[in-house]
C-alpha cells in the first residue's frame, strides 16, 4: 500500500488553509512599500530614497525561547508573538533605527490552522502598533521533530537609520546617567529558570496573593516596546546610548554600548522590584547575583545620558506618561 505524505504527519491540505486564513491578517500590516502580497516565493519592500540621505540597514533575529510553554500550557497563542515583534522592535530602535518590515518562521508539530491564525493574529496586532509591514514568513510542518502540540517561532526585523544617526554607545563617558524604563514582567527572558522554579511548584491557574492575575497570565505579559519612548526621546534629548534589558540582565546588556574602560555602577535599592520577581527569588531561594544575571528585575530599557540633561530626561518621560528612574551611573 502507497503511503502519502499526509499520513507520514505532513498535511499540504492544511497548509494552504492556514495560507488563507493569515493572508488579511498579514495585508493589514501592508503600506506603499510593500510591493508583493503573500504567497510569492519573496517579499518586495521598495526604500523610498527621497526620504534617506545615506540609508544604513539595521537588521536582527530572535526568538521568545521557552515562554512558548507557558502559552502551549495556557492554550494561548496570540500573546507570544506579540512578544516577538516587539522584542526584534526594541533591539534595533535601541540602535537608532526605524522599523521597516517584519518576517516570521514558525514550525509545528502539527500544524493547526486555527492555532497559526491566532499566532500572525498576534503578529499583526504589534506589527501595526509598531507602524511596521508583516511581508512575509515561512511555514513548517516538522513530525518527529516537535510534539505535535508544540511548536517554535522565530522572525526577522529589518530597520535603516541615517549613519550620522546611528547610535551605538561611542559618546558614552564617565558621569553619564542611567536612566532605567520599566518592563511590563519578564518580558521574553529567563523562562527556563522561572519555569522550574514555579511551575515545580504551582500551576499556571494559580492565584498568588502578591499577583493581580493567575501566575500564567503573569507569565504571558506582552514584552513591551519602546519604540515610541525610544523615538519621542531621541528628538528632544542627546541620548548617548540605549540598553534592552532582555537575555543577561541590566549589567550584560548595558555593557553592550559602554566602553570597556569605563564602568557600570547600579544600585540595586533605587527601584522597587516587581512581585513576579521576588516569587521567583523566594520559591527557588535564587541567589540575588543569579536573579540579576538571569532577569531584567523590572527594567526593560536603559537610557545613558549626559549628567546636565538628567532633569530634562525625566520631565520629557513624565510628559509622554513614561516615567523613568536614575539607577546608577557610569564612572
Amino acid at each position: 500500500m502507497a503511503i502519502t505524505y499526509k499520513e507520514s504527519g505532513v498535511n499540504i491540505q492544511a497548509g494552504d488553509e492556514t495560507v488563507e486564513k493569515i493572508k488579511s491578517l498579514a495585508k493589514s500590516t501592508f503600506n506603499k512599500n510593500v510591493l508583493s502580497g503573500i504567497g510569492h516565493f519573496g517579499a518586495f519592500y521598495e526604500v523610498d530614497l527621497n526620504r534617506w540621505k545615506n540609508p544604513v540597514l539595521v537588521s536582527s533575529v530572535d526568538g521568545v525561547g521557552t515562554k512558548l510553554k507557558i502559552a502551549f500550557a495556557m492554550d494561548k497563542h496570540d500573546t507570544v508573538s506579540q512578544d516577538l515583534v516587539n522584542h526584534c522592535v526594541n533591539d534595533i530602535a535601541v540602535c537608532g533605527a526605524e522599523p521597516q518590515y517584519f518576517m516570521d518562521y514558525l514550525a509545528f508539530g502539527k500544524l493547526v490552522p486555527e492555532k497559526t491564525e491566532q499566532i500572525i493574529k498576534g503578529f499583526s496586532i504589534a506589527c501595526r502598533e509598531n507602524g511596521i509591514a508583516l511581508i512575509g514568513g515561512e511555514t513548517a510542518e516538522m513530525p518527529g521533530l516537535y510534539d505535535e502540540n508544540e511548536y517554535d517561532m522565530s522572525g526577522t526585523i529589518v530597520g535603516i537609520v541615517e549613519r550620522d544617526k546611528i547610535i551605538d554607545g561611542r559618546t558614552v563617558k564617565a558621569g553619564d546617567v542611567l536612566v532605567s524604563y520599566a518592563s511590563n514582567g519578564l518580558h521574553t527572558n529567563g523562562y527556563s529558570l522561572a519555569r522550574k522554579v514555579l511551575l515545580e511548584n504551582f500551576s499556571v491557574n494559580d492565584k498568588h496573593d502578591s499577583l493581580k492575575g493567575t501566575l500564567g497570565e503573569e507569565l504571558l505579559k506582552v514584552h513591551k516596546s519602546y519604540l515610541n519612548l525610544i523615538k519621542e526621546l531621541n528628538e528632544k534629548i542627546s541620548i548617548h546610548a540605549f540598553s534592552h534589558i532582555t537575555g543577561g540582565g541590566i549589567i550584560g546588556n548595558t555593557k553592550r554600548v559602554v566602553p570597556k574602560n569605563l564602568q557600570i555602577k547600579i544600585d540595586w535599592s533605587s527601584w522597587k522590584v516587581p512581585p513576579i520577581f521576588q516569587l521567583i527569588k523566594e520559591t527557588g531561594e535564587v541567589a540575588d547575583d543569579e536573579m540579576r544575571q538571569v532577569f531584567n528585575m523590572g527594567i526593560g530599557l536603559i537610557a545613558v545620558v549626559d549628567k546636565n540633561d538628567v532633569d530634562k530626561t525625566l520631565a520629557f518621560s513624565n510628559k509622554i506618561d513614561e516615567p523613568g528612574i536614575i539607577i546608577g551611573e557610569i564612572s
